[in-house]
């Protein structure tokens, strides 16, 4: 086979993959883990069972690598419009957090919670998640990741606090994403707020929402 077949075949099987993956997003958004078998799962993707497990290797690989898209995704949607003044960054990554954990319930839920039982490698994915989400919110607060323990450790508390809110949200609905958005907008803008009063090193900035 030459480089040219090789890198062909390649990009034939990212997309498989890619594939299999968006279907498995489907399926898991809407049926639990152990209600999926991998016959399900092979059915409802038109593929041989056989396909999955050489890219997963396993069930559990499967949905680890759908967990792992998932939060690709919703840490991309955080990280995105950089160049917007403060305020209206704020909004746009918090109303796209909600429009994400809105349209993908089963994988918010499972990104928050840690996955089926006490899924030590979800945790792990859950836990980096929540490590580089702070970091976007320091960076677009105070232009740096890098900031003292007391600043963290409130922006952890807004943090699971923003994740406790969402979770009931998403269980009623009554309000709508906008109201979510504007309750968890001001919660951020006294917790930012209340860093500068601890730690004067980390002002609120003057534009927040």
């Amino acid at each position: 086979m030459n480089i040219s077949q090789q890198r062909g075949s390649t990009e034939r099987s990212q997309v498989r993959r890619a594939e299999l993956i968006a279907t498995g997003r489907k399926l898991f958004a809407d049926t639990s883990y152990d209600a999926l078998s991998m016959d399900d799962i092979a059915r409802h993707a038109g593929v041989a069972k056989g396909l999955i497990y050489y890219y997963f290797k396993s069930k559990r690989g499967y949905y680890l690598a759908i967990v792992e898209e998932s939060v690709a995704e919703l840490v991309a949607r955080a990280g995105s419009d950089r160049d917007l003044p403060t305020a209206e960054r704020v909004q746009r990554t918090i109303d796209g957090y909600l429009r994400y954990a809105q349209h993908h319930q089963a994988a918010y839920r499972t990104i928050v919670t840690g996955g089926v039982g006490f899924d030590t490698e979800v945790q792990a994915i859950r836990d980096a998640v929540r490590e580089e989400l702070i970091a976007t919110l320091a960076e677009g607060a105070y232009g740096r990741r890098n900031i003292p323990l007391t600043a963290r450790l409130a922006l952890i508390g807004w943090m699971t606090g923003a994740e406790g809110v969402t979770l009931d949200w998403l269980g009623h609905q009554e309000l709508g994403r906008d109201a979510v958005r504007e309750l968890l907008t001001r919660l951020l803008r006294a917790t930012l707020r209340t860093i500068e009063e601890l730690e004067p090193s980390c002002p609120a900035p003057s534009t927040t929402p």
